[in-house]
Parts: C-alpha cells; structure tokens; sequence
C-alpha cells in the first residue's frame, strides 16, 4: 500500500477490517524511509527491528480477538528530545552521543503502551530544539520533501518533514516558541500546540521549561485530535500538568461553526508578511466567514516587544538547564576532570555544543548575572505578563484568533543560518503564544507560486483545544487541499 495516501484514521478503519495487516504498514513504512530519507534526512535512528516485532504481536492479537489500543498499530515518528526507553535520546547534539534513556515520557507511554503505536524511530531537530530551520544539528541539516532546497522550519523539522513525505503516519514534536507550528507551516502538514500544562512534559529534555509543550504533528486535523485525546491528561510526575476535563475531540471538530466569533489581529498583519502568504491568509478568512464564523479585528498591542521577551526568557531558561550537560553529570567528557574539574568542564561544553546552543548559553547567562538581572530577566518577565493580559482582553471579544503561521514560506537552506537575528524575527507570529501558555494549530492553506505551502495559524483561549481544531477541520475540509503530496514522491521533482 502507498501509506501517504491515506489518513491515520483510514488507515485504522483498514486495518480494523483485516483489509491490511500492520505488517503490511509498517513494511511499507520503511520502505517509504529507504527510498526517500537519504534524500530528506528525516530520522537520525531507527527502531526497526523492533517496529517489525510490535507489528506481527498486534496483528497475532487482532486474529485471537484482543483490544490492542485506539490506534491499530500506526507507526509513530518522535523527535529527538522525548524519552523512549532502552533507545538513544541525544537532542541531535555531540553531548549526548549514546545516551540511551533509562525511562519513557509520560506521551510514550500513552501512545506506544496504552495505546497500540509504534514507534519507528527518533527524528532530527535544532540541538536542544534551538532553531528554526532543522540547520542546528549535529547530524546535519533535514531538508523539505516540497523543494530540497528549502529548510522545513524547526525545530521539529524532522518529524514535520517525515510526515508530509510519507514517512511516517504521524509524529511527536515540541513547541517553545513555535517548533511544531513553523515545520507544520513549512512542510503543509498540521501542527499542534496545546495549552502550556495540557499534555505532560515528562520524558520531554528541556529546553526552556516554562516554555516547552509537547505537540503532535500529523497529516490532518482530525489525527492530530486523536493524538490530543490520548497524550492529553494530568501527570503526577509533571506538577505543571492539569487535572482538566478531556473533551471528545474527533466528535467536536465536526460541528458547524456559523456562531463562531473570530479575531483578526492587526499587528499579526503588518510589515514583513510576504504578499502571498498574506493573500492566502485573506483568502482563508474569506472562507470560514463562507461558513457562518464572523470576523472582528482586534487588537495584541505589546506584540512588537515579543522577541525580545521571548529570547530573553528562553535564552536564560535554557543557560539554567544546560548547566547540567557538563561531562560528569550528562554528557560525555572530553579531557580527564581529576587535573582540572573547570577547564575540563568548558573543554567539553566547547567541543560538545553547537555554535547556536553555545551562542544562547552567553546570553543567558549574561542576563541572568548580577547587575543584569533585574535589567532583563525580571523586565521580560513583567512584559510576558503584558502580553499575556493582552490575548486574555482580546478573547473578551473573541472565541479564536487567525493569522499567518510564518511571515513567509520555507527559505532556502543556509540562507539564514549565518544571521541568527534574522533567522530569530521568523518567530514574530508564534512565540508569543508560548509566551501566553495558549493553544494555537497551523494547518496548509495554500501555496506560493513556488508551490511552497502556507500555514494558516488559529489560537485558542486556554484549555479551547476543541475549539481551534473545530475551525481547523471546518476550513481543512472547505479548502480540499490536505491531501496534496510534495513532488519528492508524487513523481516530480
């Protein structure tokens, strides 16, 4: 069977009639990843001895009558920096060659064990999920299945990009200031990141902790709100999880959304959007008031200061949990500490830590010494709550809020790398939703005259999950455009 296409869903119902086993799917899996991945560069390992063994014990447990979990089996792809026991975990940085976790993230254990996925391999990222290009990383850069050209965005570029090539039915990534959304946008496929504290962030190696939120990634807005239904849910090994309700997801994206009220902010629309982009935005709006949704401009105002906050705090989160990494405690060392424990220390981080990690460890750490870090830490932590107030005032007015996902479609691989201030400005449309802790889904709403995707980006209220996948799935099935396939394996080039 060609897996890329079919849904997750469909593949399920496949399955569910012994119309093909999971053997079947998951052959054809690796089979997709041998003919594509030395082009795409998706996966940094794979678990396909054991991909084979799961996939003969589910379909043996399917014959004899057993329950073995809601999704039959359908291979999973997980980026990089969430746990899986006894499998490497290394962040796509040199530090952590051959480590292997000794646990499962709390989302593995849903997934995997409760569940009935398997799990296919780890896919490649930004070091530390520093990025946002999928350029950052230690095994070299992922490239995107519409153009090889072209970056997939980051930080989740590998499991964005594994998805919208076939590779991989759906995948697992992390968002801190926009990693899942901007690979999603890049690639054309969907994007989700919950509330800060919906889904667990155990397992998850952190990057910026008050920041991070694990998200699925997957080829339609129904798959992602079958992955949200079973990853969501309190987690006593989590104190920032909440013990929330679980809304039916799959059944609330399906109701009409003529009543629904929706926000346009304008500072989401000004200076820097690309003339394309911002046609198939208008475009995509025109749509959902098609369907009953009316639309009301609002206002974010402390917007343009969301860089510079966000960077800040994310910047020296990440100096405090990169302290760890230092040899001895994580990480392999990189000259004997028994002479000199502090220059052993600063040899390994050295020689051990991409150029992009290096550069946000100095700057948080300069920020959070003395004499600087009422300057900028606790300023930035004043204006986050600026921006917070703002989108809690503009869901007053409004049920969701739409607008671009990316100022622009994927650019050109080590276009920008040399320029992190540049490469940082592509998160003006994101990161202010981590900043916030609010949901926010990007789905593909058209393509460029490159035929490069476009992804339309819908925020939620706290805890609206159901709310932005509900719009999502009305405008995904409006637009038709949700099966179209990259040229890497619909024949073009």
């Amino acid at each position: 069977m060609k897996l890329f296409d079919y849904m997750g869903y469909e593949i399920i119902e496949k399955i569910k009639s012994r119309e093909i086993t999971i053997l079947d799917l998951i052959q054809s899996t690796f089979d997709m990843i041998e003919s594509t991945d030395h082009i795409l560069h998706s996966f940094v390992s794979l678990s396909k001895k054991n991909a084979f063994k799961k996939a003969k014990e589910y379909d043996l447990s399917l014959k004899k009558g057993k329950n073995i979990g809601r999704l039959y089996g359908l291979p999973l792809a997980n980026k990089d920096l969430i746990c899986i026991k006894g499998f490497p975990t290394t962040c796509a940085s040199k530090i952590l060659e051959g480590y292997i976790s000794p646990y499962n993230a709390f989302v593995i254990d849903r997934l995997l064990h409760q569940e009935g996925a398997i799990h296919i391999g780890n896919t490649n990222m930004d070091e530390f999920a520093m990025g946002g290009s999928t350029e950052n990383s230690c095994y070299g850069p992922t490239y995107n299945p519409w153009d090889i050209s072209r970056v997939p965005g980051g930080s989740s570029g590998g499991s964005a990009a594994a998805v919208s090539s076939g590779q991989s039915i759906f995948a697992l990534g992390s968002d801190t200031g926009g990693s899942v959304r901007c690979p999603a946008a890049f690639c054309g496929v969907v994007g989700l990141k919950p509330t800060y504290g919906r889904v667990s962030r155990y397992g998850l190696i952190a990057f910026a902790n008050s920041l991070d939120q694990i998200g699925p990634i997957t080829k339609c807005v129904y798959d992602s709100a079958l992955m949200l239904e079973i990853i969501s849910g309190k987690d006593p090994l989590d104190s920032t999880s909440v013990d929330l309700n679980i809304d039916k997801y799959t059944e609330e994206i399906k109701k009409p959304i003529e009543k629904k009220i929706i926000g346009v902010p304008k500072e989401f629309f000004g200076e820097g959007i690309d003339k394309e982009v911002m046609g198939s935005i208008n475009k995509s709006i025109k749509k959902l008031e098609s369907l009953g949704a009316s639309i009301v401009e609002i206002s974010i105002p402390h917007l343009e200061y969301t860089i510079a906050t966000y960077y800040l705090l994310c910047m020296c989160e990440a100096s405090s949990n990169l302290a760890r990494y230092d040899g001895l405690r994580y990480g392999k060392v990189s000259t004997d500490p028994s002479n000199d424990v502090y220059d052993a220390f600063s040899k390994t981080r050295g020689e051990n830590f991409g150029p992009e990690v290096r550069r946000r460890i100095y700057l948080g750490t300069y920020a959070l010494s003395a004499g600087y870090y009422n300057m900028f830490y606790i300023k930035a932590l004043k204006v986050r709550s600026l921006i917070r107030r703002d989108f809690i005032e503009a869901f007053k007015k409004c049920d969701s809020l739409v607008c671009p996902t990316m100022p622009s479609t994927a650019f050109k691989v080590g276009s920008l790398i040399e320029d992190p201030l540049e490469m940082y400005t592509q998160d003006i449309l994101t990161c202010s939703v981590n900043l916030a802790g609010i949901p926010a889904l990007s789905i593909p709403c058209g393509f460029d005259s490159n035929n490069l995707p476009i992804g339309f980006q819908i925020i939620g209220d706290y805890f609206d999950e159901k709310g932005i996948l509900n719009i999502g799935y009305q405008l995904e099935q409006e637009l038709g455009i949700f099966r179209k396939t990259p040229p890497l394996i619909s024949g073009g080039k």
